[in-house]
């Protein structure tokens, strides 16, 4: 049987050739994003006690109810906002999927979507699927900023939407207010949608403040937030995710969720309704993190590589120019084999690889693992 591929140019993603390269070599995996300790086991309870009182059927096609409520309360309570629990917030399959069903709801033949790189990697192939045109607006080391005069010219009569991602990944930075002003500037009296990845919304260091996309009114009323309560509550294998927009936006975006999955896992939905009840759940996790990333830097102070803290998520760059000239592919690579350490380069994050020698790192890990890793790191001089 012939068949043309809709995606010619993907082929395995730097994530699993990493973790085959890491198994293979008994590595130290800080490849991908997932913790590597046990979450809440309150959380657990509350999910197994929902199946034994027999929430083991399909959920609402929204999700449930009680979910969806306190998600309402989590806006108000952080970015004194709302979102109408019945008509504009629906619980996802993780925030992939929802990210997949923004993009094909509103996406068609010729669509023009502006996508910062580097990028999470679903985006990209997402709109190619559903015949859109990807439009690069790539950021550049050290500081990834977006220069806003780039992205306005940019934008032509095809646009239809603007991803962001912050905290972003990989790159672990964060949009200003002035970055969230300037998008509103630019979208303001157009018909772009923007889809705002919040996922990390609640890993954020050094005292900022996650600037969601909702607290901007201009923004708001153009925008869906996608959002992740695997990163949140390290539960990243239970695919728990939401979006939310206004009434209109979102009553499209359901008439495609219905045929993707119609509904989400029901007691695990349950269990994190009840857990959000206590808001330190959440509010507690800024304070988590910067411990573990302040942790590892500490550790890695003075081994050849260089960084910059990262600002957001749980991911921290690694500049590795001082000890070697190996392309990130080839080095991350050898880091494994020879090292047995596993790291992500963020050249494949990119459209056409930057002359920067940068690998990515993941954080969310025991201390004790950490720990071996920055031994490792220590220890490379060529």
């Amino acid at each position: 049987m012939q068949h043309t591929s809709k995606l010619t140019h993907v082929g395995t993603s730097i994530f699993a050739i990493m973790s085959q390269l890491a198994k293979a070599h008994q590595a130290i995996d800080l490849s991908q994003g997932f913790p590597d300790f046990e979450m809440d086991k309150n959380l657990v309870d509350l999910a197994v006690q929902a199946m034994q009182k027999g929430y083991n059927q399909y959920a609402p096609m929204p999700g449930v109810l009680e979910l969806r409520l306190a998600i309402s309360k989590k806006y108000e309570l952080l970015y004194d906002t709302s979102y109408h629990p019945e008509t504009e917030i629906t619980v996802t399959a993780g925030a992939t999927q929802a990210i997949f069903g923004v993009i094909s709801t509103f996406i068609k033949k010729d669509d023009e979507v502006i996508i910062f790189k580097p990028a999470y990697d679903s985006y990209e192939p997402t709109v190619e699927l559903n015949g859109g045109i990807p439009v690069s607006v790539e950021l550049r080391a050290p500081n990834f900023k977006v220069d806003w005069s780039v992205v306005k010219k940019k934008i032509t009569s095809r646009t239809k939407m603007i991803v962001i991602n912050t905290p972003q990944n990989p790159i672990g930075t964060v949009f200003s207010e002035r970055d969230m002003l300037e998008l509103q500037k630019l979208t303001n009296d157009t018909d772009i949608m923007v889809l705002s990845d919040e996922v990390y919304e609640h890993i954020i260091f050094d005292g900022e403040k996650h600037q969601s996309a909702c607290r901007f009114p201009g923004l708001k009323s153009r925008t869906f937030i996608t959002a992740s309560f695997g990163k949140t509550f390290h539960s990243t294998g239970w695919k728990l995710g939401y979006c939310c927009a206004p009434k209109a936006l979102m009553e499209e975006f359901r008439k495609v969720h219905q045929f993707m999955v119609f509904c989400v896992n029901h007691p695990t939905q349950l269990a994190v309704a009840e857990y959000m009840a206590t808001p330190k759940h959440y509010l507690e996790l800024p304070t988590f993190y910067q411990r573990k990333r302040d942790f590892f830097l500490s550790l890695i102070e003075s081994s050849g590589f260089t960084f910059t803290p990262s600002k957001g998520t749980y991911f921290q760059l690694l500049d590795y120019s001082n000890i070697t000239d190996e392309n990130d592919e080839d080095f991350a690579k050898r880091l494994v084999q020879e090292h047995r350490l596993a790291s992500i380069p963020i050249s494949v994050f990119y459209n056409e690889a930057p002359p920067t020698k940068v690998l990515r790192f993941c954080f969310a890990k025991k201390e004790h693992t950490l720990e071996q890793a920055a031994r490792i790191l220590n220890s490379i001089s060529s």
